[in-house]
């Protein structure tokens, strides 16, 4: 189960994840904004559809990257 952040930017960062490039800005998931560089590279992959930050104790289902419409709510950061 393959993930690996590939770039960070000061508008969010870029996760590898099975071969596909998605960017997860920090306007949209607020939990990074203010979270280290290594924070955000010690992403874990513990399930195929399922993202965890132990660091930062975010999990996040990669259908909400993939498809963030299907998750409207979001948290305050």
């Amino acid at each position: 189960m393959d993930v690996e952040v590939t770039n960070i930017s000061r508008h969010g960062f870029w996760i590898l994840l099975d071969e596909r490039e998605q960017f997860l800005p920090f306007k949209e998931f607020p939990w990074f904004a203010k979270a280290t560089v290594d924070q955000i590279l010690g992403v874990e992959r513990p399930h195929p559809h399922h993202l965890y930050w132990p660091e930062l104790d975010v999990d996040l289902a990669v259908e909400s990257i993939e498809d963030p419409g299907k998750f409207p709510l979001k948290a305050r950061g």
